[in-house]
């Protein structure tokens, strides 16, 4: 056994996975009146930022596999949040838009999202909210800067040692 002393309650990513893990729950409860999962919420706020990208766009951006993707869109189809158009410059690919049926949902995934976010911000002056967004964007731009480079990007290890 270790002699170093582990308290999960100083660890940085055991208390931001942690309040990640609540983030997300809480507006999950807050967001289920809106009959939307999370992933959909997901979904409409990047393709708002995004309108018109492709499925394998999306799917990036997402991080997600275009077979989840693709799934979760036949049900936003069905439901007359998103619209799959013919891409003009590519007639196998199709391009995604929100529907104005999903505009208002849309706004309403922003105030859930606004609630949520002040609820775990009592306490806090907006000083003190700056700093703490400014401090976790400086974290994360670290860890992208840092990310190894994707396999595809590397060179292959036969052709390393020629």
């Amino acid at each position: 056994m270790s002699s170093v002393s582990y308290d999960p309650e100083r660890s940085f990513g055991y208390v931001l996975f942690e309040t990640t893990r609540l983030l997300s729950k809480r507006f999950d409860q807050r967001a289920r009146v809106l009959g939307l999962t999370r992933a959909q919420c997901h979904v409409l706020t990047r393709l708002a930022l995004h309108e018109g990208i492709n499925q394998a766009g999306l799917a990036e951006l997402l991080e997600l596999e275009p077979i989840s993707l693709a799934r979760c869109l036949d049900r936003m189809e069905q439901a007359g949040w998103v619209e799959r158009r013919a891409d003009p410059a590519d007639r196998r690919a199709r391009l995604l838009y929100m529907t104005a049926k999903a505009r208002p949902l849309f706004d309403r995934i922003l105030e859930v999202a606004y609630e949520v976010r002040m609820e775990a911000l009592v306490g806090l002056d907006e000083d003190e909210r700056d700093r703490l967004l400014e401090m976790l964007q400086h974290v994360r731009t670290n860890l992208i800067d840092r990310a190894p480079a994707p396999a595809s990007a590397r060179a292959p290890v036969a052709a390393e040692a020629k």
